[in-house]
């Protein structure tokens, strides 16, 4: 099993930027598929991004491509999620997730959240107006 550690949640004014990280433990964390969902008060889980084993293929949600950006350093077993140019509905937890399932194992599987074994325990996103 994998544990999942985020980090680099807080408050930003809209158009600011954050960084997120998301640490992992084990030493198996290159085999995962990783992923990025979020959860606004009073609504479902949403997918928000991911990327494949080696870093190579990443897809993201419309309501933040071209903003927010995914990537992983596989050496030091962490997912970044870099927030840029924030709007108040990005406001959330924001949940790090991880799949043992190949990235290229069929179109758009990792847009599920039942597709994911691993959960960190979210941290929060706020984005005033």
């Amino acid at each position: 099993q994998v544990q999942l550690v985020e980090s680099g949640g807080g408050l930003v004014q809209a158009g600011g930027s954050l960084r997120l990280s998301c640490a992992a433990s084990g030493r198996t964390f290159s085999s995962y598929t990783m992923g990025w969902f979020r959860q606004a008060p009073g609504k479902e889980r949403e997918f928000v991004t991911t990327i494949s084993r080696s870093g190579a293929g990443t897809y993201y949600a419309d309501s933040v491509k071209g903003r927010f950006t995914i990537s992983r350093d596989n050496a030091k077993n962490t997912v970044y999620l870099q927030m840029n140019s924030l709007k108040p509905e990005d406001t959330a937890v924001y949940y790090c997730a991880a799949s043992p399932r190949d990235y290229y194992s069929g179109y758009g599987w990792y847009r599920i959240r039942n597709e994911f074994n691993y959960w960190g325990q979210g941290t929060q996103v706020i984005v005033s107006s």
